[in-house]
């Protein structure tokens, strides 16, 4: 595999873009330093909402891609496995799946491998950390979901950075750990100090005023 995810970096969520102008949003965002960014998939039954799938993200690929970007697919979905060769055919670099969400997980991250992808595991609030343990061999990437996944704007969950000690206690240094909730100015550095080094931020960049200002505030706050 010849992506590689960078070092303490911000993930700007574009679940939280404007749909509208989703190609001026995913710019704005690299032109302020994003090299990753977070695709968030939801089917209406592993989460109660419905995004995004395959077409929209082969629709913005060749953006981020020529701009030297990754895009870091989040699969909020049940059976991942049936959707893993079309979201890798759509462009994907990373996708993340949930064990909660097939009874085959290894056999799952697997095919993310076999497809040329990054693979990760995203553990929810409710979920052991030792979840990992079986497939850790097989992780890229390791998404500790510090709110209950399905929705933006929600609270950082007070007992996550616990969990993040946790998760980098557990997994080799050379996989990422990532953080998807209530990532702002004021969690993000108690985040990083817990052991994070991908930080997934969706409403606290596009829902401020100025989103690349935000973006690069909340860059320099675990530089």
């Amino acid at each position: 595999m010849t992506v590689t995810l960078p070092d303490a970096h911000i993930a700007p969520s574009i679940l939280s873009a404007d749909f509208s102008r989703l190609g001026e949003d995913i710019t704005m965002t690299m032109d302020a330093g994003a090299q990753v960014i977070h695709f968030d998939v939801m089917d209406g039954h592993f989460v109660p909402p419905i995004t995004i799938g395959p077409l929209v993200l082969a629709s913005i690929s060749e953006l981020v891609h020529d701009r030297g970007g990754i895009l870091d697919v989040h699969l909020m979905i049940e059976l991942p496995e049936n959707q893993i060769e079309a979201f890798a055919k759509a462009g994907a670099d990373v996708i993340t799946i949930h064990p909660e969400a097939t009874p085959n997980i290894h056999r799952a991250l697997g095919m993310i491998r076999q497809a040329g992808c990054l693979a990760g595991i995203s553990i929810n609030p409710g979920t052991p950390a030792a979840a990992i343990d079986p497939v850790v061999e097989l992780l890229d990437l390791c998404l500790c979901m510090t709110v209950n996944p399905g929705w933006g704007g929600q609270a950082f969950i007070p007992t996550s950075n616990d969990r993040i000690a946790q998760f980098r206690s557990l997994l080799p240094d050379i996989v990422t750990l990532e953080v998807d909730g209530g990532i702002s100015l004021e969690t993000i550095a108690g985040a990083r100090d817990a052991g994070a080094n991908l930080f997934v931020a969706g409403s606290s960049v596009f829902g401020a005023p100025d989103p690349p200002a935000m973006y690069k505030a909340l860059a320099a706050a675990i530089a």
